[in-house]
């Protein structure tokens, strides 16, 4: 023990002292949040223990869910195309069904798509058919463009000749993007460079619609931030009458470049696991890209008409300064006009404009409004030869559907009643009926409605009275779907339906031996409840139960979270794997969607969030958890634990910092702990820009509430996150250090926000979360 009075001074002895002290502080330090990094034969026994379990159970083959790889409807749906095996063992047919009777024949063999000089067929990732029906474009040879494989190479197969060939003349491999058939079937476009290209398939001539695609400069596909939080990637599109090309252009002068560091010399997306010899020490690598933090600057966006045969660009009039605002949604109303949904920074009003292709001329048509935020319309769908369109609006409260007159912008109601419209899926040819996904009941399920377009009936239920989440896609002559389905206890199914009558007429995949083959790992099916959340609020959530449940005992809590608006926890679908692993463990486990998540439950639950991010979530997220407590005894209320990734890695910060008493371990993947650090599109559009509203991004942010943690925490991140950066975790490492926190840690080099690349990487990701539980949260405690 070190005497104060010894410390006195400025030199010599005391000074000596002083350092030793901090050096043996920082090494008590340093060892506490290393120790998973270093464990005793105890802790070495847990994660050998979690290990096997996870093997058994996520990384366990006779678990895996099969999915339908069809999904292609021909003409107006008479026909579909599924993707199967080769008989020959190398490659994938794609095959053709009757849709009515089930009548099989192979419209692609494997054998077709082997290029000149090659002895094997191309790895078919995507397909589609011309419109003509006769030719058929193939992607392969994918890399990834930050979330998902974009970016390959495409080969066109003359279905009549056999002539098989790559597009892109001289491109280089894997560098062509998003292609596609024009209507008329004669060209196809792709993007290339961050420019547009037609190329004719008669001809073999390929014409660059734009010249000034760069690193700053993108043509037909998107930034960094509108790819991640608007969703767009494909960003051209094909006139109906194949003369001309509508596409995004963003601009990315001026935005501030994020730096990331790969400190063993691989580039992204490679795991290095050894050092060659003799290549001793490889310098590290960086990546620099625009991304806008929260209240910076981002793209000059706007959407340009190029004629198929090349020439100017003609641009599309939406006013406003292009660095503060947002094109969301476009698309073609007609081969003369271009709609488009043009949004303020605040994402709180989006105008649908009408503009003119050939001059760029545009007007308002129509104007969504809210006091918090407004949604994007991806399912625009014109009707009445072109004089309306259909939207979703919560303008009354409810996401219901309205119809848009063209000419006047005058709306009428179509879907009516306190409900809310999920999405759109097709308007039936003769334009009597809309089909829609909605569940007016229950919130965590998803049912197929249909609603007559003039809005003078109650919409009609179509989906059977099978609990669960369903998805349709429905025939463009509306008679047939392809009808997938799941529920927490039933594995994804997947049919072709008749409608409206919903007539199965074949199943395509069947994953029901799954069923039984889980069910050892946890104690009956799943419990769906609504628990009290406090103020008069009612939430949903689940709960399953580990093997051999016994009401009589007290078992620990693990608590799945979210809880931000991009997501729902507590939908009736099939669950994750590691679900069943913690309940194979021993543990009972549970998820609440506190208000504010994407539910459809009225615009009210969903908005309230607004400002109000993180403080109105985890206190939601307490009481509800308490209200389960006292209905179900068997919760041990000492023994309680959470865990959640991104969104849900920071509500876990939130609930371990802000409610201490309540839970007691909890594990953080790739969390946002300062809100100032994530990106302008999603941070501003629920909390304000941060110069307008700095009480909402401090309240909001987990980071400020560290002094709270009183339990175990583990946090977890990849240094290679493009997303959710290191440098927040990194932050909030240094906060809880200066605050005398103890903790552990765990850092996946070079990993993405998936924290998925390289070999053992997923399975080692989940073993150390049920490791940590298995060790700070024992499931084999339990008493009567």
């Amino acid at each position: 023990m070190v005497h104060t009075e010894l410390l006195s001074g400025e030199g010599g002895f005391a000074a000596t002292w002083r350092r030793e002290l901090r050096a043996a502080a920082a090494l008590i330090a340093f060892s506490a949040v290393m120790a998973i990094a270093m464990p005793s034969s105890a802790h070495a026994q847990l994660r050998e223990s979690a290990a096997k379990l996870i093997a058994h159970t996520m990384g366990n083959p006779e678990f895996r869910v099969k999915s339908f790889r069809g999904g292609t409807w021909l003409g107006n749906g008479d026909a579909y195309l599924d993707l199967e095996p080769s008989a020959s063992g190398a490659g994938n047919d794609i095959v053709k069904y009757q849709t009515a009777t089930g009548a099989r024949e192979i419209l692609v063999a494997a054998d077709r798509l082997i290029p000149s000089g090659e002895k094997t067929p191309l790895a078919v990732e995507e397909y589609r058919m011309s419109p003509d029906g006769h030719r058929v474009l193939v992607f392969t040879n994918s890399k990834t463009v930050w979330r998902r494989n974009t970016r390959g190479d495409y080969w066109v197969l003359d279905l009549t000749s056999g002539a098989l060939r790559k597009l892109g003349g001289d491109a280089p491999a894997s560098s062509l993007m998003f292609a596609k058939f024009s209507p008329d079937s004669s060209k196809v476009g792709y993007v290339r460079g961050n420019d547009i290209y037609v190329e004719d398939l008669a001809s073999k001539k390929i014409t660059r619609l734009t010249q000034d695609g760069s690193d700053t400069v993108i043509n037909g596909t998107s930034d960094w931030v509108n790819e991640e939080e608007f969703d767009i990637r494909d960003g051209f599109a094909w006139s109906p009458d194949s003369h001309a090309i509508a596409f995004w252009q963003f601009n990315t002068t001026g935005l501030q470049k994020y730096t990331l560091i790969y400190d063993l010399g691989a580039p992204r997306g490679e795991i290095v696991t050894e050092i060659p010899y003799p290549n001793l020490g490889p310098y590290p690598q960086t990546l620099e890209y625009q991304y806008p933090l929260a209240g910076t600057q981002n793209s000059a966006v706007r959407v340009g008409v190029a004629s198929a045969a090349g020439g100017q660009v003609v641009w599309m009039q939406t006013g406003g300064d292009p660095h503060n605002t947002y094109i969301p949604e476009m698309g073609w109303a007609d081969s003369g006009h271009v709609l488009i949904q043009h949004m303020n920074r605040l994402q709180n009003r989006n105008e649908f404009l009408l503009a003119d292709a050939a001059t760029g001329a545009s007007r308002t048509v129509l104007v969504d409004e809210d006091r918090a935020w407004v949604d994007v319309n991806r399912d625009v769908l014109w009707i009445n030869q072109g004089r309306e369109f259909l939207v979703l609006s919560e303008r009354d409260g409810w996401r219901h559907l309205y119809r848009v007159a063209r000419d006047t912008g005058k709306t009428q109601l179509v879907t009516r009643g306190e409900f809310d419209v999920v999405s759109l899926d097709r308007v039936s040819p003769d334009e009597k009926w809309v089909y829609f996904i909605a569940s007016p009941e229950n919130a965590t399920q998803r049912y197929l409605y249909r609603a007559r377009l003039d809005g003078t009936i109650a919409p009609e239920r179509l989906t059977p009275n099978v609990p669960g989440t369903h998805a349709y896609t429905i025939s463009p002559n509306g008679e047939w779907a392809f009808h997938s389905y799941s529920s927490f206890d039933v594995p994804p199914a997947f049919d072709v339906v008749h409608l409206p009558d919903h007539r199965v007429m074949r199943k395509t995949v069947d994953n029901a031996a799954i069923a039984e083959r889980v069910k050892p790992l946890s104690g009956g099916p799943a419990e769906f409840v609504k628990v009290d959340a406090g103020n008069g609020l009612t939430v949903d959530a689940w709960l399953i139960k580990p093997p051999n449940f016994d009401p009589a005992k007290k078992y620990p809590l693990i608590v799945y979270v979210y809880s931000e608006p991009a997501g729902q926890t507590t939908a009736d679908r099939w669950p994750s794997m590691f679900d069943r692993a913690l309940t194979s463990a021993g543990y009972l486990v549970a998820s609440f969607d506190n208000a504010g998540t994407p539910a459809p439950r009225g615009r009210e639950w969903r908005k309230i969030v607004y400002g109000n991010v993180g403080p109105l979530s985890s206190q939601q997220q307490a009481v509800a958890l308490q209200s389960l407590e006292k209905t179900h005894s068997y919760i041990d209320p000492k023994r309680v634990g959470v865990w959640g990734w991104s969104g849900g890695g920071t509500e876990t910060l939130n609930l371990m910092f802000r409610d201490p008493e309540i839970y007691s371990v909890g594990v953080s993947v790739a969390s946002v702990p300062d809100q100032r650090l994530y990106d302008t599109i999603y941070q501003e559009r629920y909390l304000g820009l941060p110069q307008d509203s700095p009480k909402a991004y401090e309240q909001s942010s987990a980071i400020n509430f560290a002094s709270g943690l009183r339990g175990d925490l583990l946090v977890m991140h990849g240094s290679g996150d493009d997303n959710v950066h290191f440098q927040g975790f990194e932050l909030l490492v240094n906060k809880l250090i200066s605050l005398g926190k103890q903790f552990d840690m765990r850092v996946y080099p070079g990993r993405t926000h998936s924290i998925s690349e390289g070999k053992g990487t997923n399975l080692d990701v989940y073993t150390n979360i049920l490791g940590y539980f298995e060790e700070h949260l024992p499931p084999n405690s339990a008493s009567h």
